[in-house]
């Protein structure tokens, strides 16, 4: 029987394209204090760390590899293995896991962040209502990022022991539309998915988005909030010493007992 492949999410092409223009690091800046934070909580020294990410210069305390759907991870040749911003843009990203579990020395630690289903849904209702009105239909824009319950789960499918799931917000204030749309591309997180539209959005489009944004949301003082979630995945590669793995669809334990848990058993 012939495997079936995963689904085609992502245009690595323009993916890259995009990111080789980046120009706006604060949200990358953001995972990296956040990294540093839930680490100093685990009263570990790691001497094989490596992290996935688009923009190794914002690592330079860390070796680094690329989110190719391939990892170039060996296996258990590492301690610490940090996700930092790339499994949203994943074509397979319980494959994504695996490969980093594998890649884990028992009772390694994995810390992943990724965007989660409450990242700009702002911008993304307004596109859709502004995209129907003005076309009559619906095309895709914005990646189908997931929820914190769903994202939790795929840690224990991906074989973590120990697994947590929690996420923070961080709320950005724009001019406009038009300057949040400017801020994304400058991100490198403009829209490389392989279903989208191959020609620019008509103008028409974004106008009729930009006055429902500023209609709905607006501030006061007139500007526009858009909300980014950051889900922070956490587990441990098993090990005979750790606690017994929670019951399927429990991956909501606090972060700090888990990782306490797992230093008191090493």
């Amino acid at each position: 029987m012939t495997p079936t492949l995963p689904m085609t999410l992502t245009d690595r092409k323009a993916l890259a394209l995009h990111r080789a223009r980046a120009t706006a690091f604060f949200l990358q800046e953001e995972a990296v204090a956040e990294v540093q934070d839930r680490l100093s909580e685990v009263n570990r020294s790691f001497t094989n760390p490596v992290v996935v990410t688009a923009f190794p210069q914002l690592w330079p305390d860390f070796p680094s590899i690329a989110d190719n759907d391939t990892l170039d991870l060996q296996t258990e040749a590492q301690d610490l293995v940090i996700d930092a911003l790339t499994l949203h843009w994943a074509n397979d990203p319980v494959g994504q896991l695996v490969q980093c579990r594998r890649a884990l020395r028992p009772d390694g630690l994995f810390l992943g962040l990724l965007f989660g289903g409450q990242t700009l849904h702002e911008l993304r209702a307004c596109l859709a209502q502004a995209e129907a009105e003005t076309t009559g239909g619906i095309s895709p824009r914005v990646l189908p990022m997931g929820e914190i319950r769903d994202l939790g789960g795929l840690l224990q499918r991906a074989g973590f022991a120990l697994p947590v799931a929690d996420s923070f917000t961080k709320t950005v204030f724009y001019r406009d539309a038009f300057h949040l749309m400017a801020d994304l591309r400058a991100m490198g997180e403009g829209n490389a998915l392989a279903a989208r539209l191959k020609h620019p959005t008509r103008r028409a489009v974004l106008a009729r988005a930009a006055q429902i944004y500023a209609a709905t949301y607006a501030t006061p003082d007139g500007l526009i909030p858009a909300t980014f979630e950051i889900i922070c995945l956490t587990g441990w590669a098993p090990h005979e010493t750790q606690q017994k793995p929670l019951r399927p669809g429990s991956a909501t334990a606090r972060l700090e007992d888990a990782l306490k848990a797992a230093v008191k058993n090493g």
